[in-house]
C-alpha cells in the first residue's frame, strides 16, 4: 500500500479507536495481548509509518522526543461513543501527522473528587497536557499549577490561566433560542444542568440574552435539569405542568431524551412542543423528527487544539487565551413555525 496510512485507517479496519490503535503501537497499557499483535500485523500489514514529512519544524519535536498526553474525566465516558470520542481521535490523528506522541488517560471520578493528578503528569512522562470536557474547578486550578504545557479543550474555568479551545456556546445557546423566536415561538424553556460544565452555561446564557433583547418572559421552572452532579444524564425528565411552546437543550444527546419524553406523555414534537439541541452530531439524525441544531466544527477544534499545543511544546511559556470555533444553524424538522 502506498504511504500515508494513518491510526485512524487501522482503527477502521478493525473496528476499535484511534486511542487503542496508539496505545498498542505505543506498548502502552490497557490493551490485551491479543489484541496488541493483532493492531501490530494489520499496521504492518498496510505499511503504516509514524508520519515523517510535516515538516521540519514537527520532525524536530519527534526528534527530542514530544509527547502529549489526553485526559478525558471518567464521568465523560458515557459519552465518548459519540462527539468526545470523534474530537478525541481527530486530536490524536493530527497529532500523529505533527509527530507528537499521545498518550491518553482517564481521570477517575475518586481522583478528580480527591484532587489526584495522574502520575504521567507529577512524574513528567509527558511534555503537555490537553484535556478534553470538563474538569471540576478545584481540579482543574490544581492541574494548571503544574509547570507542563496545559490546554483545555470544549471547556475553560475563569480562575485558571489556561489556554483554551471552545465552541461558542454562548452565541450558539443565543442562535438556536433566536431561530425558536423567528417562528414565532414566545414561551421558551431551557433544558441543561448549568453548572455541570463551562459549555453547558454559556448556552443557558445565550438563551437568557436572547429573551432579555425580546421582551420574553422568562420562568425558572421551565430551566430543566437534564444530569445529576456527577455529569450523568437523567433517565428522566420532570417536565412542569404548565408547558412552554419550545425548548432550548443543551445538547442533541438531551434533545433525544426530551422528544422520547414528550413523546411517551403524548406530546408531539414538534406539532405541540418544538425541540433543538446543539452539536449536530449522529444521534440528531437518527430522532424523529430529525433535530434542529447547531453544528460544531470538530475537525478546526482539533486542528486549532494541536496547533495550539505545538507551539506550547515549541515555546512552554507561549500564552493565547481563548480559540472560539463558531457554530451553524442546521435546520431539521422539530421545529415548527407558529406565526
Amino acid at each position: 500500500m502506498k504511504n500515508g496510512v494513518r491510526m485512524l485507517d487501522i482503527a477502521e479496519k478493525l473496528g476499535v479507536s484511534v486511542v487503542t490503535v496508539s496505545n498498542a503501537l505505543a506498548g502502552r497499557d490497557g490493551v490485551s495481548e491479543q489484541m496488541r499483535k493483532q493492531i501490530c500485523d494489520t499496521a504492518e500489514e498496510l505499511g503504516y509509518k509514524p508520519s515523517n514529512t510535516a515538516g521540519k519544524k514537527r520532525s524536530d519535536l519527534s526528534k527530542i522526543g514530544k509527547s502529549v498526553a489526553i485526559l478525558t474525566s471518567e464521568r465523560f465516558i458515557g459519552s465518548m461513543g459519540t462527539f468526545y470520542w470523534e474530537l478525541t481521535a481527530n486530536i490524536s490523528n493530527k497529532l500523529s501527522a505533527a509527530n507528537v506522541v499521545m498518550v491518553y488517560e482517564s481521570i477517575s471520578r475518586e481522583n478528580e473528587k480527591s484532587i489526584v493528578l495522574p502520575s504521567t503528569i507529577t512524574e513528567r512522562r509527558v511534555d503537555g497536557a490537553i484535556v478534553i470536557g470538563q474538569l471540576s474547578r478545584e481540579y482543574a486550578i490544581e492541574l494548571s499549577k503544574t509547570d507542563i504545557p496545559l490546554l483545555f479543550v470544549d471547556f475553560y474555568v475563569s480562575r485558571c490561566n489556561v489556554d483554551s479551545v471552545n465552541s461558542d456556546s454562548y452565541h450558539g445557546g443565543y442562535m438556536l433560542t433566536d431561530h425558536l423566536v423567528e417562528k414565532g415561538h414566545k414561551n421558551i424553556g431551557f433544558v441543561g444542568s448549568l453548572n455541570t460544565t463551562s459549555s453547558i452555561n454559556d448556552r443557558y446564557l445565550g438563551y437568557r440574552k436572547c429573551l432579555m433583547e425580546n421582551n420574553l418572559i422568562y420562568k425558572k421552572e421551565w430551566i430543566l435539569e437534564d444530569r445529576d452532579e456527577r455529569g450523568i444524564l437523567f433517565d428522566r425528565i420532570d417536565f412542569p405542568a404548565d408547558m412552554p411552546t419550545a425548548f432550548v437543550c443543551n445538547s442533541d444527546e438531551t434533545a433525544f431524551r426530551v422528544i422520547a419524553a414528550l413523546k411517551s406523555k403524548g406530546v408531539r414534537v414538534p406539532e405541540d412542543i418544538s425541540v433543538v439541541g446543539y452539536d449536530n452530531y449522529t444521534v440528531s439524525n437518527i430522532c424523529i423528527p430529525a433535530i434542529t441544531t447547531v453544528e460544531v466544527d470538530l475537525m478546526q477544534m482539533a486542528s486549532e487544539s494541536v496547533d495550539l499545543m505545538v507551539k506550547k511544546l515549541e515555546n512552554p511559556g507561549y500564552c493565547e487565551g481563548r480559540r472560539i470555533i463558531s457554530g451553524r444553524l442546521i435546520e431539521k424538522d422539530s421545529v415548527l413555525d407558529i406565526k
